[in-house]
């Protein structure tokens, strides 16, 4: 065996096993820190659980949080939403909007470089000026300003929570979940997320974006399929990004 051959069986085994780290990576079960574990959050998290991810779920009621982990085996358990934030790979953030500056500020160290789905929408009945500023705004590009240094995607907000318990892996076309990042990487993780859960990803563009499923927009608290979504917002059958996501 000469030198030439050597190197090329040493570059293509090299390849393999980066691929093999690759896939590997893409398929582990994640560490999940879930803020909020309410009905949103606790209903996703537990979804996640099943998928055989490992979740520590917070609340302002940590007793909530306990029972809730009790009830779904060892891959579950409770925690503050400090300790949440710092357990997860990836965050889910499930709270009232107006507590989405708080969160930022008090777990930034915590939160810097993961990424984090965030779920809260403004709502002018509960959450008041902050809410009319975001909507205005777009809440992509204002949650993205409340949690600065977290790879952000805009998820899990378009649909109620007892169809995200009864729709999950059901037959047929899933319920489509649309997400909205800048990042390209927390987008792949994202729709991972979204099909570990059950339900169908529909990468819709970056967080300026995500004001197409704000609340009101014409698919917001619907039980929608994929087809439906990308109708109702005038996207491609697939588009370029999603696809890019899915190879």
């Amino acid at each position: 065996m000469n030198a030439t051959t050597r190197t090329l069986l040493f570059l293509a085994a090299a390849l393999l096993a980066a691929f093999g780290v690759a896939a590997e990576q893409a398929t582990r079960p994640l560490k999940i820190g879930v803020i909020g574990a309410g009905h949103i959050g606790g209903t996703i998290g537990a979804l996640w659980v099943k998928a055989g991810h490992e979740v520590m779920f917070s609340a302002l009621d940590i007793e909530q949080a306990r029972k809730l982990a009790a009830s779904l085996g060892p891959r579950a358990q409770a925690g503050t939403p400090r300790e949440a934030a710092a357990f997860g790979d990836v965050v889910l953030i499930a709270v009232p909007y107006k507590a989405l500056p708080q969160i930022g500020r008090d777990y930034a160290a915590e939160l810097k470089g993961k990424v984090v789905l965030d779920t809260a929408d403004p709502l002018l009945s509960r959450d008041g000026d902050m809410a009319y500023e975001a909507r205005l705004k777009g809440t992509g590009v204002t949650s993205a300003a409340y949690l600065p240094g977290v790879r952000l995607v805009r998820a899990f907000n378009t649909v109620d929570y007892n169809s995200l318990h009864s729709q999950a892996h059901r037959a047929g076309e899933r319920v489509a979940i649309p997400l909205a990042a800048d990042d390209a990487d927390a987008v792949k993780t994202a729709v991972r997320l979204v099909e570990d859960a059950g339900f169908e990803p529909v990468v819709v563009g970056p967080l300026a974006r995500a004001k197409l499923f704000d609340p009101d927009s014409s698919i917001y608290n619907r039980a929608l399929t994929a087809r439906e979504v990308r109708e109702l917002l005038g996207l491609t059958p697939i588009n370029k990004s999603e696809a890019s996501q899915r190879r």
